[in-house]
């Protein structure tokens, strides 16, 4: 299957010199939802702006469903949503007003009953003769998603969605977001919130001074990067680590009542049972165990450290 937006070697230097994309090259499959991560600055907004055809790249090709992003901007547009990362909406507009009217802009027909059951499926369905500045921030961005979704897109695009949304409401949204990709919906989402791309992300692209550092399935990232602790609680405090165990790279914690053993589950050496028995050997008495795994944060943290 051709994937649905296809980037090859994009480039984006502005008049100042600043290189905010560096030949990125990305296949972003149909039905799937692809979170782009990275510090600000990194250029995730830019990407996004140069897929939407709002920023004008320096070099490289994007194509939306085979179809070249200039010399095809309207067709491209039509099954383009994408909602900003700033609220930028009216103050004296009705929620029903402002989502109509986008759909309008870009020439659908009139469909009442879609726009009532998306207002419903966002909540805002019985908030629709509100005016906007009546909402609260979390119910404006609501609104925001609402009007990328007026002219019913194939392809989503999020900047920063949640961003001063409260824990109750980010859920909420996750759940739209759930819900669209099982409709169909193609969603590519930039967040700084981790915990957001390993929730509903399929894919994860780290993005980092204008350069894709990588792009890989969730669960591929984590199982190749990743990196899991062997922590065991000490029935004694000790002052150090016994020479016979200096193999393993054990870390003693400041208070000497646990010891971590961190392994990598792509590399071969030592297995836990025998990390455990020497430790037996070494006259250590545990008392607990417990097996942890690096976070999605962790592995960003680590690939954007590196390349600093």
């Amino acid at each position: 299957m051709n994937p649905i937006i296809s980037i090859d070697n994009l480039c984006k230097t502005y008049d100042t010199g600043f290189e905010a994309l560096k030949n990125i090259s990305l296949d972003i499959k149909e039905g799937e939802i692809l979170a782009l991560l990275g510090p600000n600055g990194a250029g995730k907004t830019t990407l996004i702006s140069a897929i939407c055809g709002i920023v004008s790249p320096s070099a490289g090709t994007v194509t939306v469903a085979g179809k070249d992003i200039i010399n095809d901007f309207r067709q491209t547009r039509e099954i383009i949503g994408l909602v900003p990362q700033e609220l930028t909406i009216g103050a004296f507009e009705t929620v029903w007003s402002t989502v109509n009217f986008s759909r309008g802009l870009f020439g659908c027909k009139k469909n009442e009953a879609y726009l009532e059951q998306l207002l419903k499926d966002l909540s805002l369905f019985d908030k629709k003769n509100d005016e906007l500045r009546a909402l609260s921030g979390g119910m404006k961005r609501r609104v925001l998603i609402a009007k990328a979704l007026s002219h019913e897109p194939k392809i989503l695009f999020l900047d920063e969605p949640t961003a001063g949304v409260d824990v109750e409401l980010r859920k909420d949204m996750w759940a739209i977001v759930r819900k669209l990709r099982a409709s169909g919906v193609t969603i590519i989402l930039t967040t700084h919130y981790i915990e957001e791309a390993e929730e509903i992300a399929d894919r994860v692209g780290i993005i980092n001074n204008g350069e894709l550092l990588l792009v890989e399935t969730k669960d591929h990232l984590m199982a190749s990067l990743g990196k899991k602790q062997l922590i065991l609680e000490l029935n004694e405090v000790i002052e150090t680590i016994p020479e016979s165990l200096t193999q393993f790279n054990l870390e003693l914690s400041p208070k000497g009542s646990s010891v971590t053993y961190t392994y990598d589950t792509t590399e071969e050496g030592a297995n836990i049972a025998d990390v455990i028995h020497s430790i037996s050997e070494a006259g250590l008495v545990f008392s607990d165990l417990k097996i942890s795994q690096s976070s999605l944060e962790d592995i960003f943290v680590d690939l954007v450290k590196e390349v600093a």
